[in-house]
């Protein structure tokens, strides 16, 4: 505490600079999430049950090292003057290079040379993003132990995940050449993106300060797998958040091409997919500057399953209505995906606060100081979840009649990809929903509680 009070007051440069962090790390994934299956599958020429064990095998080693890193960030410091910044340099300038191999068009290469690179290229671009992410997760923590200033936090890293995202909005106008996905042109942008990273990686580098200095440096060195592993399962909240995050990723974060697919074939012009992406960050942005004041008065975990509950019922509707492929149609579709939107949205802007609160009572459990170790469990099973939902996403497509080859769908496959695509969302929210309400078990009166405690020590 004595070395907090020497260092720069917590305020926007914080906010901002952490905010860069996951705007870095979202210029690569969110890239990732929304069109490396569709490049794949449309321009490269693998079939989907290659796709589906490929990225299982390449989201099990992920989630693998996901673990290991997390446990040498927290046994290994490399600088004296940073726990988790090093890391994430190092992991920035491989993020970069793999990135644009992941969007390489590896055209000429046989089906076995297609399939080697794009395991290969996703398994290393797995291991640099987790050198950025998981001490990044970790120095939520790190930067202030006010709970409020953690909201901020966690809602400021939701607003630098959302430029990334607003560039993807407008990307189906530029990679798509004729209602066709354009390999040559998903390449630039890779590059593009890859560059931007790095730019803002840097950035964050020199505007957050790590305040939190902790005294037991010497107890973080005898972390214990093990120990660790039982105080994440033995803590109800982290497990309730997991299986929420879980659920959506599944079913939410692994649909983003799906929706891609909808307006390609279902409403044949990919190019309006922009609209729906817009609607779905518009309760983003209008939540954001309410999250903190909100978050305060009714709590966290009421807060989710309201806006979850909202969402489900607003799913349920749009399975029944009249959604034509039309310009009628896509009005009806983009108003409610808008509405399905809310409780995602909400789950996103505060899921980092409640991880860091899981993880500062994880600390009050035992005593240990173990984030990074944490954190990367719990990103385990976020990564492991990418991997069965992009598996999941493949071959339920297949089922429901898509040839990934093909220009056009037949009208009841492209109905199909329609129904599928709602189905998942309205899967994972009421999972969302239900795990928050029921698991979860830090109330209102608890976070009050917490919050009291840390301004106390301060």
């Amino acid at each position: 505490m004595e070395n907090a009070q020497r260092l720069r007051p917590f305020g926007m440069r914080d906010k901002i600079g952490y905010a860069f962090g996951d705007m870095g790390c979202n210029f690569s994934f969110q890239l990732v999430s929304a069109y490396m299956y569709l490049f794949y599958t449309q321009c490269i020429g693998l079939s989907a049950e290659n796709w589906a064990w490929i990225i299982v095998v390449s989201k099990v080693w992920d989630a693998i090292n996901d673990i290991l890193i997390g446990n040498m960030v927290d046994r290994k410091r490399i600088s004296k003057k940073s726990k988790f910044m090093p890391w994430i340099a190092i992991g920035a300038v491989f993020l970069v290079v793999t990135s644009i191999m992941l969007f390489t068009p590896v055209t000429g290469f046989s089906q076995l040379g297609k399939i080697i690179w794009c395991l290969a290229s996703y398994c290393l671009w797995s291991v640099a993003y987790t050198m950025i992410n998981v001490p990044y997760g970790s120095l939520h923590s790190v930067i202030t132990e006010d709970p409020k200033q953690r909201t901020t936090l966690s809602t400021f890293r939701s607003i630098g995940a959302s430029l990334p995202a607003v560039l993807i909005m407008i990307l189906p106008k530029v990679v798509y050449k004729d209602n066709q996905l354009s390999s040559d042109r998903l390449f630039i942008v890779a590059i593009i993106f890859s560059v931007l990273a790095f730019i803002v990686f840097f950035a964050m580098r020199k505007m957050v300060t790590e305040r939190v200095v902790r005294e037991d440096a010497p107890q973080a060195q005898k972390v214990n797998y093990i120990s660790t592993v039982k105080s994440f399962f033995s803590n109800r909240a982290m497990l309730a958040i997991t299986i929420a995050t879980v659920a959506v990723v599944i079913f939410y974060n692994s649909t983003m091409s799906v929706n891609n697919l909808v307006f390609q074939f279902y409403f044949n012009d990919a190019g309006k997919a922009t609209l729906a992406m817009i609607a779905s960050y518009l309760p983003l942005i209008a939540f954001m500057p309410f999250a903190s004041s909100i978050v305060a008065k009714i709590g966290k975990k009421k807060l989710i399953t309201i806006s979850g509950a909202i969402s489900v019922i607003a799913g349920l509707i749009m399975l029944v209505l009249p959604i034509t492929p039309d310009n009628k149609g896509i009005l009806i579709y983009v108003i409610g995906l808008m509405v399905v939107n809310v409780g995602c949205c909400v789950f996103q802007i505060i899921v980092w606060a409640i991880i860091a609160d899981c993880i500062e009572m994880s600390y009050r459990k035992k005593g240990v100081r173990e984030e990074a170790s944490l954190y990367a469990l719990y990103s385990f099973f976020r990564k492991l979840s990418q991997g069965i939902g992009s598996a999941l996403v493949a071959l339920a497509l297949s089922k429901v009649g898509y040839v990934e080859t093909a220009v056009t769908q037949t009208a009841e496959a492209s109905k199909n990809i329609k129904n599928l695509y709602i189905i998942f969302l309205v899967i994972g929210l009421a999972v969302m929903t239900l795990s928050m309400w029921f698991i979860y078990n830090i109330d209102y009166k608890q976070e009050q509680a917490f919050a009291q405690h840390n301004e106390e020590q301060n």
